[in-house]
């Protein structure tokens, strides 16, 4: 599907880009930041990866399954929408991706005691790394909806970032000892 054979190509030296149609764009156009947003995220869940895999085996398999949906997010959001587009033709985020991640909170969720207070990033190394994640694509979600207000967008892209952002943040809780490891937050704690 993708093949790449020069890494540089100057097209991008007077600060435009491609999107996936070959139309030319600004790099700071809000399409972009969001798919550029999306990849910092998936960097950061790559960090995850490198502590997640100590932990477990299905953590760090949820995750490699997101970072390729990252990857189809963002193929999504490089080409525009188009109406009567043929789906064959234009890679998209799916139901089935949004449903796999609301399986995957569910069953983390299930063994999680309530929340008491706001969860402080922080406990093991991999939660750490998934807030800063979750972080990103709470500002990636921002930016789609921006862009939604602007151009046609596939619902699904939204709801995909949404979910992730919850997902990550589930995931991280599940590492800290199934919650009991979370950091919380002490409301007024360092008050005079």
């Amino acid at each position: 599907m993708v093949k790449l054979t020069k890494i540089y190509t100057r097209g991008g030296d007077k600060g435009e880009t491609s999107l996936g149609d070959g139309s030319r764009v600004k790099k700071h156009a809000l399409r972009v930041s969001a798919y550029g947003t999306l990849d910092e995220a998936n960097a950061a869940i790559g960090i995850a990866r490198l502590h997640a895999s100590t932990v477990s085996p299905d953590c760090d398999a949820m995750l490699a399954r997101i970072q390729d949906d990252l990857f189809d997010l963002g193929a999504d959001l490089c080409t525009s929408l188009e109406d009567g587009e043929d789906p064959s033709k234009v890679l998209r985020i799916v139901d089935s991706q949004i449903d796999r991640l609301e399986s995957e909170i569910d069953s983390m969720n299930a063994d999680l005691a309530p929340l008491e207070s706001f969860v402080l990033p922080g406990g093991h190394a991999a939660a750490a790394h998934l807030h800063l994640a979750r972080a990103i694509v709470r500002r990636a979600e921002r930016e789609i909806a921006e862009l939604a207000e602007l151009e046609p967008v596939n619902p699904a892209a939204l709801k995909y970032a949404n979910r992730l952002s919850d997902h990550l943040f589930v995931l991280s809780r599940h590492i800290n000892a199934q919650g009991s490891g979370d950091v919380l937050w002490t409301p007024g704690k360092n008050r005079a």
